[in-house]
């Protein structure tokens, strides 16, 4: 599979994501599936400025990227696929398109209704909710920030933070 890595991570990419991931995972090309993102050539200009020589950054709507992921699931390149919430993951899985990959959650911060479960990983009851439905459509879902860090598998996640 030349999708190396899925991850939800609402600031999209930055250190972890390039430097962390980026040099365990060697990937050739990060495509952002935002469809907010997808619609600003501006943002897209600054969020690619931290980018080492010959990694590509493309921006899509989660619709398009949804049906460009079998060419990057069959194709050479070596790919990481971002979302920033819980949702745009479970569009790309749509028809289970992401059936025994792992999707990793990666930073999910503080806010209004959501509760910690991890230092970087809060959830809101319909966050919960999307995870169980992503993880019903085949996905394998576990939150790392780094991949040097400890694995937490989504049923641990999902009893932590519920008091």
């Amino acid at each position: 599979m030349a999708v190396l890595l899925y991850r939800i991570d609402e600031r999209l990419i930055h250190g972890q994501v390039v430097v962390g991931w980026g040099n365990t995972l060697h990937p050739d090309l990060i495509v952002v599936a935002d469809d907010e993102l997808a619609a600003s050539a501006w943002e897209q200009e600054l969020y690619a400025l931290g980018l080492p020589e010959g990694l590509e950054a493309v921006f899509r709507d989660v619709r398009t990227a949804r049906e460009e992921l079998p060419a990057l699931q069959a194709g050479t390149r070596r790919v990481i696929v971002l979302t920033r919430d819980v949702d745009s993951m479970l569009r790309l899985a749509s028809d289970g398109a992401l059936a025994g990959a792992e999707v990793n959650l990666g930073g999910i911060h503080h806010g209004a209704g959501r509760q910690q479960v991890l230092p970087y990983l809060y959830l809101s009851p319909a966050e919960r909710a999307g995870l169980r439905e992503l993880a019903g459509t085949g996905a394998l879902i576990s939150a790392r920030d780094l991949p040097s860090a400890r694995r937490v598998p989504l049923d641990r996640m999902l009893e932590q933070g519920t008091e």
